[in-house]
């Protein structure tokens, strides 16, 4: 064990005695703010040009209830050509041919617009929304009720849901749409951690490997105790970024974020907290984000499950990893050999995503509970308050699979090690496995 924990301090203090991991622990956390934030900030940088569009409406009801936006102008016209035609005009980009039967109930519904540019998503649902809106608006006009405007303005109604969860306490639910945020962020970092981490592991036995100093390691200390020494330090390094991380969190929503809130913001998160009511003028979501992420046992059991899945997801891939570096002696091979461990966790990622949609579907379910997919996709459902049972059993059959992994990838790295000159396929490698 001595000889053990030598290895363990030595993969452990390289790592986290470099620049390059505190630079990565200050910066990876503004990354992933980045990465959230970049789509909505090239969305609105690729804005798309203003499309102007000649309304030829012959039932001259339509084109006065069109509104001018950001994506589409309309211009009324007196005519406009069949849509076979082609036409050319520097001021018009196309034509929208509105027929006088529009708001017959038995007319047909689809309407010609003839473009002579290319089209968007956003430009076609505001012109379909507005005449949608318009022919609604006429046909009600056609029934004669008196004052109908101040009528639809009355029976308009914008209702917003106050989640209330009858197996959860009012303080401990959150709403859907932050829960759903927070699932993300946990399985992108699981995904960067089980990448990164892992390919360090292959990496470093590559390199060990085809300098020919394991050759003299493996002398003084059992090649199985080599391995898990690394895997273990390595692991080590990850578990201290994402302790850092929480200490950080925990100042920053304990100590920074209440200092900076209005008074009256505080006292609804502080009320919302304690379970009480809070002011009918409060937006529900966002007070329940903030109360969410300033409640210290909320971060205590996030980052709590967040370790437990870091660390069986990782000795689990790691040991995969392990076994790719060893059954190779060059990185150009363990490229190659390593999709196939990749491919699991990029199918955990997209897995993850979908989550919000159906927390509590069958397919998330069983894919929370696979080894292979069960830390990316459970972390994406703990913040929608699933039963604790389910991450509890992840997290045993998560451990239970580690086991195999680990003996798998120990035998393989007994043989593999001493391997040079010959790239394996996958039937030698597991052919390897079976050697006493």
């Amino acid at each position: 064990m001595h000889r053990f924990f030598i290895v363990v301090q030595r993969e452990y203090m390289e790592r986290v005695s470099k620049k390059s991991f505190i630079i990565s622990t200050l910066l990876m956390p503004l990354l992933m703010v980045a990465l959230m934030v970049a789509p909505i900030l090239i969305q609105k940088a690729t804005t798309p040009e203003t499309i102007t569009i000649g309304v030829a409406d012959t039932s001259g009801k339509i084109f006065p209830r069109l509104k001018s936006g950001e994506s589409v102008k309309f211009v009324e016209m007196t005519d406009a050509p069949a849509s076979s035609d082609r036409f050319c005009n520097d001021s018009i980009d196309g034509y929208l041919v509105i027929t006088a039967d529009i708001l017959s109930k038995g007319a047909s519904e689809r309407i010609d617009l003839i473009l002579n540019t290319t089209s968007n998503i956003q430009f076609e649902s505001e012109v379909t929304s507005q005449i949608n809106d318009a022919i609604e608006t006429e046909r009600l006009l056609e029934y004669n009720i008196s004052n109908l405007p101040s009528i639809l303005d009355n029976v308009r109604s914008d209702v917003s849901l106050n989640l209330i969860r009858t197996d959860k306490d009012d303080s401990d639910s959150m709403p859907t749409e932050f829960s759903a945020i927070l699932g993300i962020i946990m399985s992108m970092l699981l995904y960067v951690f089980l990448l990164l981490y892992g390919i360090q592991v292959m990496q470093s036995i590559v390199e060990e490997k085809s300098n020919r100093v394991l050759e003299v390691i493996v002398s003084s200390i059992r090649p199985t105790q080599l391995l898990t020494g690394k895997i273990a330090g390595i692991g080590l390094v990850a578990i201290t970024q994402i302790l850092i991380w929480a200490v950080c969190l925990l100042i920053l929503s304990v100590a920074v974020l209440p200092a900076i809130m209005s008074p009256d913001m505080l006292a609804d998160v502080q009320a919302m907290q304690a379970g009480a009511q809070i002011a009918d003028t409060a937006d529900i979501e966002l007070v329940g984000a903030i109360a969410t992420v300033t409640n210290p046992a909320f971060i205590f059991q996030l980052f709590f499950w967040l370790i437990i899945f870091l660390v069986g997801g990782f000795l689990l891939y790691a040991s995969l990893f392990a076994a790719v570096g060893s059954a190779v002696d060059n990185i150009q091979d363990a490229s190659q050999l390593q999709t196939v461990i990749i491919m699991p966790i990029i199918v955990a990622m997209l897995s993850s995503m979908s989550v919000a949609s159906a927390p509590d579907s069958g397919l998330v379910f069983w894919l929370s509970m696979i080894p292979f997919t069960s830390p990316m996709v459970m972390m994406a459902r703990i913040p929608f308050g699933i039963p604790v049972w389910q991450t509890i059993l992840s997290a045993i059959l998560l451990y239970a699979s580690i086991a195999g992994a680990v003996w798998c990838a120990a035998k393989i790295y007994r043989v593999g090690i001493f391997m040079y000159g010959k790239k394996p396929d996958i039937r030698e490698i597991i052919r390897w496995i079976s050697y006493k």
